[in-house]
């Protein structure tokens, strides 16, 4: 029972109507309607005959067993503070039903399931308003078993006796170290070989499949499983960061005027979501939902007025981002819509498919233009040249091929990575694309001719790249669960970046210069040939903030004076 959402008004409609009942996690406007197709309960209001009774299902018999299995993923107590996921809605305890939603409206009326707006969410004929949203309605019976409950005035029963066999042991959680390599030699007086390390325990990492610059550069947004960070490169900090997501996340992007945060994640083979945070504050400002699918990437027009959504449902999905209304669903492709990215006057999108080809795409009317075809195999990475007479693909098959955006001639096909490529992007001026590779390798490639300048290995695969509108930065995103910025003129490593639940973080120099969330800087454990160091003023001096700041800005930093 996902998205299960009630208005805030009266739990009844003027004149004894049906109360209002709003679907939630579709990013609606809020616009709430009737809920229809409640049939008449025996007698009336009143609850059931006493002779009937014994009967009557009971929470831990009937009712608690059918919510455990379609609702109580979303509407659970650990959940219900997370408003835009449960609707502060919780349906894992009796106690939680008989109180209500959090903003303190009824969820049922005992005796009078014809007024309960958990039984009419299940019985409505309108499927944008039918719970479990967007899936198959509960089978008949155990609608019937959940209005008779109600209506015998929601009774308790007994709560089956344990079984004997021997419980399951709680599932303990870990964390490992994760060891983060620095440049800086030892103090002199330790008479130590080699460089510094710094070991902390913040693992395992998921891997990090998204990143991007804002338009000024001075914010990165970052993306894994189950949390969005926004870290301000000015103080190398998170700014923010959120939990308030949809499974993995496979990509983020700011909007042109830097206000917005467009986050694109979803479940697999179960539906996708946008969510539009406010990214200085972190506010959640509007979810975009309607995808079947997790959606895999999304790119906001040049004036930010449209944002456009590719999903694994195969479909694109334009939307209005101040209304949150789809403007229209381009479904010409036959398999998973990988990529997605807007012309630059804001006209056409191209997008990247597992069905081989590309699509060039009519932003007014939905309707596809022009087809990139000739690859032979998955495409999973797109982008556009700023110039806007050139897009740029690849994939599975890793060569890069060069398109002329006007008639889709092939006019360049590079030899690639020879690995598979995750992501594509220009800087501002098209100088230079940089590409993710599957070889944990980044790559810049002149961005006219596709001649390699540069690489760099990172880890054992890049999933994300971006590079900040000046071309001066790159930021990558890696299987290893870390960020790295670096310098584009020679990708000299600029910093380390980690963030994670909880506020934690930790962000390192090449140089050994770090800052870290007050709970973890007690916990880090620095060592140099195989010795651990434990004199917390001997390595006082790498503990510099500053030297971070103008590390993010691409300077050199001296080495640590001990």
């Amino acid at each position: 029972m996902v998205g299960l959402l009630l208005p805030l008004a009266a739990a009844q409609g003027p004149g004894g109507s049906s109360p209002k009942v709003k679907g939630s996690s579709s990013g609606s406007d809020g616009s709430a309607s009737k809920a229809k197709g409640s049939p008449p309960t025996s007698g009336g209001s009143a609850p059931e005959a006493k002779g009937q009774a014994a009967q009557s299902p009971t929470w831990w018999q009937d009712v608690r067993p059918i919510l455990r299995r379609n609702c109580t993923v979303c509407h659970n107590e650990r959940r219900r503070e997370e408003v835009d996921i449960s609707a502060g809605i919780a349906l894992d305890q009796l106690a939680s039903i008989r109180q209500g939603a959090r903003q303190g409206q009824p969820l049922v009326t005992p005796g009078q399931p014809e007024k309960s707006l958990l039984y009419l969410c299940l019985v409505t004929t309108d499927v944008k308003k039918r719970m479990p949203l967007e899936a198959d309605p509960l089978p008949p019976q155990e609608i019937e078993t959940i209005r008779r409950w109600i209506a015998a005035g929601l009774p308790e029963g007994e709560r089956r006796v344990e079984t004997e066999a021997p419980a399951t042991p709680l599932r303990v959680v870990r964390t490992l170290p994760v060891s983060l390599p620095t440049r800086a030699s030892p103090p002199p007086t330790l008479k130590l070989s080699g460089t510094l390390q710094v070991s902390a325990p913040i693992g395992p990492l998921p891997p990090v499949a998204a990143v991007a610059f804002s338009a000024d550069g001075q914010l990165l947004a970052t993306g894994c499983y189950g949390l969005a960070t926004v870290w301000d490169l000015g103080r190398v900090q998170p700014l923010w960061s959120s939990t308030h997501v949809l499974g993995m996340i496979h990509d983020v992007k700011f909007s042109p005027n830097g206000q917005l945060l467009a986050v694109a994640g979803g479940q697999p083979a179960g539906r996708g979501e946008v969510r539009l945070f406010d990214a200085r504050s972190g506010q959640l400002r509007r979810t975009l939902t309607g995808h079947r699918d997790a959606v895999s990437a999304i790119a906001f027009s040049p004036d930010g007025r449209l944002l456009a959504s590719a999903s694994f449902d195969k479909t694109v999905r334009l939307w209005d981002v101040e209304s949150g209304q789809m403007r229209h669903s381009f479904s010409g492709h036959s398999d998973f819509v990988y990529a997605v990215a807007f012309a630059p006057d804001g006209q056409w999108y191209v997008t990247a498919s597992k069905d081989r080809t590309g699509r060039i795409v009519d932003a007014a009317t939905g309707q596809g233009r022009l087809t990139l075809s000739g690859m032979n195999d998955e495409v999973l990475a797109a982008a556009v040249q700023p110039g806007g007479q050139l897009v740029v693909t690849s994939g599975l098959e890793t060569a890069i091929n060069w398109w002329d955006a006007r008639t889709a001639e092939r006019k360049n096909r590079t030899g690639g990575p020879g690995v598979a490529v995750h992501e594509l992007a220009f800087d501002g001026g098209g100088k230079i694309l940089a590409a993710a590779g599957g070889d944990g390798t980044v790559r810049l490639y002149n961005g006219s001719n596709g001649a390699l300048l540069r690489s760099v290995r990172v880890a054992d695969a890049v999933f994300a790249v971006a590079l900040d509108a000046s071309g001066q930065r790159v930021a990558t995103g890696s299987s290893d669960g870390l960020v790295r910025l670096w310098a584009t003129a020679d990708l000299r490593p600029l910093l380390t970046l980690w963030s994670g639940r909880d506020n934690l973080w930790i962000a390192l120099a090449p140089e050994g210069y770090y800052a870290a969330a007050a709970p973890l800087t007690g916990r880090l454990q620095w060592s140099a040939a195989g010795r651990n160091l434990d004199d917390p003023k001997l390595l006082r001096p790498l503990l510099n903030p500053e030297a971070l700041s103008k590390a993010a800005r691409g300077e050199k930093l001296p080495a640590p004076q001990w």
